[in-house]
């Protein structure tokens, strides 16, 4: 979630410089950059990505090589009972945050411009990047730990320290 501000950030400043520095873009006369904007969504996400990517890779190595093959087989329960729950949380509280703004927005609790609809808009920011980033973003996780497991759990099993 950190990612998608730290990219929304990037865009804004860049979409305020074309704003400035293109004439037209606002009266439909001229043309924006949309490839800068892609660029920098793209570049963004690669390096957010990086840390994330890396941890996923070596916290079996680490556990497996270092711990042991049942250490790296509690890794991976947990890493399933705790994400799955989690993943699921997060997508579904996102999609409530969202639905509860369209639920104001169609005349209850006083319909937008209220009090409540401007809570439901604070909502609904934090429950887009919930329910649409991180909440999926935790299945891949928990694959790319079970895959990295599976392919290096022969060596694991030859090379633990601790052993079986």
């Amino acid at each position: 979630m950190n990612a998608v501000g730290i990219a929304a950030e990037k865009m804004v400043f860049e979409i305020r410089r074309q704003f400035h520095e293109i004439a037209g873009i606002l009266e439909g006369t001229g043309k924006p950059d949309y490839g800068k904007c892609v660029d920098i969504v793209t570049l963004t996400a690669l390096q957010q990505l990086a840390v994330p990517a890396i941890l996923a890779v070596a916290t079996p190595l680490a556990v497996g090589f270092l711990l042991g093959p049942v250490a790296l087989a509690g890794l991976l329960l947990g890493t399933i009972i705790s994400g799955f729950p989690l993943a699921l949380t997060m997508t579904t509280g996102g999609a409530a945050w969202d639905n509860g703004k369209k639920f104001i927005e169609s005349g209850h609790f006083g319909g937008k411009g209220s009090e409540a609809h401007k809570a439901a808009v604070v909502g609904d920011t934090v429950g887009d990047a919930t329910k649409d980033t991180a909440g999926p973003a935790i299945n891949p996780l928990i694959k790319v730990v079970n895959t990295i497991s599976i392919l290096f759990i022969a060596l694991i099993v030859a090379h633990s320290v601790i052993g079986i």
